[in-house]
C-alpha cells in the first residue's frame, strides 16, 4: 500500500485548488488551532477530500465561469503592494509577527504589546531602527479626543499650575476571557500599562519614583491564574505628583472610565462619556452599556490613522522606544509589588528593584 494522500498532493494533483488554513480559538481554554482544508478560490468554497467530489466539482459549469472571471480578474489586477502590517497577537507571538514584518520592510501597528519584557520590546524598536520602517505600538488611549484635550491643558501651564494629584479609574466591560489574560500577560500588561502610558504623558515623566500595589483575585477563574482583576496601583514620580490608579475588570452593564488631573491652580476631571446624553443614579437605572471597545471607538480611528501617516513618512510613531520601555518598567514594578506586597523603588533599579516596605500579609 502507497501512503495516504495529503491535502497537498490533492492540490497539487488538481491546480485550481489550494490548501486554505483555519484559525480556531476554543472558548473555553483560549487555545488555538491550526486547521487545514481544501479550497477553491474561484468559486471561495471548500471541497470535500474525495476523487469523485473533487472531479465532479471541477467539472460543473459553475466552475467553469468562476475559474475564467477569477483569472480575466488576477491578470487585470494590478500587483498589491503590502506596505504595513497590523498585529493583534498576544505579546509572545506578536514579537515574532512583528520581527518578521519588518524584516520583510513592513511599517507594523502592534495593537497590543510587542512583548512582555523590555529586552524583547527593544529588539523590535531596534529592527524597526535597523530597516527604516515605522513601528506603532497600540497606546490607544492617548489618541482618545478627550485624552488629547486634557493632555493640551495640561501642558499649557497656566490651566492647572503644578500637578499635585492624577486619580485613574479604568474598570473595563466585557471583563476578558481568562484565556486571553493568560495569554495577555495579566491585568497589568493588558490592561494597567496603557493607564500608565497616560499618566507618563500628562506628567511629562518617564517613570516614577516608587510603586506599590494592592491586588485581589475576586473570580476564581483568574485566581486560578495567579493573577488579579482588581488592583490599586500608587505612584510617586520624581516631581512630587501622586498617582492612583484604580482598575478592575467587575463592570456589569458599561465601563467605567474616568481620570482627574489636580494642580495648584485648578483640577481637571474627564468623566464617562454618554452615548445618549442621559445620566441617570441608581444600579437599576443603566440606560444605555457602553464596551471598552465602543468608548475608545474614537481614540482607536485615530490610532489608524497615525499609523497610515507613518507609513507615509507625514510624521514618526507617537509612542517612542523610550516611553514604552518605561510603560513596561512600571507595569513590572506594579506586579511584583503586588507579588511581593511591598512597595517597589525605582530610583535604584538595577535590573531588579530593591524592595524598600514590607506589609503584613
Amino acid at each position: 500500500m502507497g501512503r495516504k494522500k495529503t491535502l497537498q498532493d490533492y492540490a497539487a494533483e488538481f491546480t485550481d485548488l489550494v490548501v486554505k488554513q483555519h484559525l480556531i480559538e476554543l472558548s473555553d481554554s483560549g487555545d488555538t488551532s491550526v486547521v487545514e482544508t481544501l479550497y477553491c478560490p474561484a468559486c471561495e468554497l471548500p471541497v470535500r477530500v474525495r476523487r469523485d467530489r473533487i472531479l465532479g466539482h471541477l467539472s460543473t459549469g459553475r466552475h467553469y465561469r468562476n475559474r475564467r472571471l477569477f483569472k480575466q480578474h488576477s491578470r487585470r489586477a494590478p500587483a498589491l503592494i503590502v506596505s504595513g502590517v497590523i498585529v493583534c497577537s498576544p505579546p509572545e507571538a506578536a514579537s515574532q509577527i512583528v520581527m518578521a514584518a519588518l524584516r520583510a520592510g513592513k511599517g507594523v501597528l502592534c495593537e497590543g504589546l510587542p512583548g512582555l519584557d523590555r529586552q524583547t520590546a527593544a529588539s523590535c524598536f531596534d529592527e524597526a531602527d535597523r530597516r527604516g520602517r515605522p513601528l506603532v505600538c497600540g497606546f490607544y488611549k492617548r489618541f482618545d479626543p478627550a485624552v488629547q484635550f486634557l493632555h493640551k491643558k495640561v501642558c499649557d501651564g497656566h490651566t492647572l499650575g503644578r500637578l499635585h494629584r492624577v486619580t485613574v479609574i479604568s474598570s473595563v466591560y466585557p471583563a476578558a476571557s481568562p484565556g486571553l489574560l493568560r495569554k495577555s500577560g495579566g491585568v497589568f500588561y493588558s490592561v494597567a500599562v496603557h493607564d500608565v502610558d497616560i499618566v507618563s504623558t500628562l506628567l511629562g515623566e518617564r517613570t516614577p519614583d516608587t510603586v506599590f500595589t494592592l491586588g485581589s483575585a475576586l473570580c476564581q477563574d483568574v485566581a486560578s491564574l495567579k493573577d488579579a482583576d482588581t488592583v490599586v496601583i500608587s505612584m510617586k514620580f520624581p516631581s512630587g505628583a501622586i498617582v492612583s490608579l484604580d482598575i478592575s475588570q467587575h463592570c456589569t452593564k458599561s465601563c467605567d472610565q474616568r481620570l482627574e488631573v489636580h494642580g495648584s491652580q485648578g483640577s481637571l476631571r474627564l468623566d464617562n462619556q454618554k452615548p445618549l446624553g442621559i445620566s441617570s443614579q441608581g444600579p437599576a437605572l443603566s440606560l444605555v452599556t457602553q464596551t471598552q471597545a465602543e468608548r475608545y471607538q474614537e481614540a482607536y480611528r485615530q490610532l489608524f490613522r497615525h499609523f497610515l501617516r507613518t507609513l507615509q513618512g507625514k510624521e514618526p510613531p507617537a509612542v517612542s522606544r523610550e516611553q514604552l520601555l518605561g510603560a513596561l518598567r512600571v507595569a513590572t514594578a506594579a506586579e511584583r509589588s503586588w507579588w511581593s506586597r511591598a512597595a517597589v523603588d525605582l530610583r535604584h533599579e538595577a535590573g531588579e528593584a530593591p524592595v524598600v516596605k514590607t506589609e503584613a500579609p
